[in-house]
């Protein structure tokens, strides 16, 4: 068992310039063989195999990547600009103040969803699509769930952030309707988003990043004991789950056979289905731990 054990550290856990070699082969590999559309089979499932074998490689160097990430941020930190920036009243309450750094990020998620809706809408009248008019719709409640939160951001009345954290998950319950006709509009229509050219590979990254970053801040706005702030990264987390949704019909458009027509709404209702599943799940709890901590305010 011991010697079963060295074999597979030496075979998964590589050195790290080793790591970041096979990764990057593995993850080049698969894209050559998806972007010059290879239909040789021994180089797909070759490309299959590399891809895997560099997915494990990657969450095997994850220690790496964590100290050479806490690497960058000691070099970030110790540059001249960011100590002239920590310098400035602005910068200090930005880098130590996390209501105030979540304040900045509802302004500007706020101004670009308002973007955001008036081309959907306008798409939606000029082309009679309900498709757009489905999209705005879904992005006016997300602008109204940061407005609202903006304004209680700063309050230290605990019971009026409590309120509002419930009101954020009555709105996330509207916005699933939004979404979920989004969703069924998308299977019964067969279309979905689209992506010129290598975009949807930057799409790609952007959309699982957000993922990323919105669990690990939801996750450490617990520690703040704040629902205002919870409710700040919830939002966030439902963007990131849609950006998902979109970025999964785009990729059934470009590579997931446009003659299959079955497997494309197979799939996209599946996605669908969990993405609205987990909405529906975030705005329950959001209300039941809202009523709850009330009611012991209340007693």
């Amino acid at each position: 068992m011991a010697a079963f054990k060295r074999i597979l550290k030496k075979v998964f856990c590589l050195p790290p310039l080793w790591t970041v070699l096979v990764s990057l082969f593995g993850y080049g590999f698969v894209l050559a063989v998806a972007v010059f559309d290879i239909r040789n089979p021994v180089l797909q499932y070759a490309s299959y195999i590399a891809s895997a074998y560099a997915l494990v490689v990657t969450v095997t160097g994850f220690g790496y990547l964590r100290t050479a990430i806490d690497g960058v941020k000691r070099w970030v930190s110790g540059h001249p600009l960011m100590k002239k920036f920590r310098s400035t009243a602005v910068g200090e309450k930005y880098l130590t103040d996390a209501r105030f750094r979540a304040g900045i990020s509802l302004y500007q998620g706020f101004f670009i969803n308002l973007l955001y809706i008036v081309m959907k809408l306008a798409s939606g009248i000029y082309y009679r699509s309900a498709w757009f008019i489905a999209l705005a719709v879904y992005y006016l409640l997300l602008a109204v769930m940061r407005f609202l939160l903006v304004r209680r951001l700063h309050t230290q009345d605990v019971a009026a952030e409590l309120r509002r954290y419930r009101l954020c998950g009555v709105i996330l319950l509207l916005m699933n309707q939004a979404l979920a006709g989004i969703v069924v509009f998308m299977v019964r229509q067969n279309r979905g988003f689209a992506y010129p050219g290598l975009l949807i590979y930057a799409m790609a990254a952007y959309a699982f990043y957000a993922v990323a970053i919105a669990v690990v801040n939801l996750v450490k706005t617990r520690r703040h004991q704040s629902p205002v702030l919870s409710a700040a990264k919830a939002v966030n987390l439902v963007a990131a789950l849609v950006s998902i949704l979109s970025l999964t019909t785009a990729m059934l458009s470009q590579f997931g056979g446009g003659d299959d027509s079955a497997f494309r709404r197979t799939m996209t209702g599946a996605v669908g289905g969990g993405v609205c599943t987990i909405v529906i799940g975030m705005a329950v709890y959001m209300i039941w731990r809202a009523n709850k901590n009330l009611k012991m305010l209340r007693n």
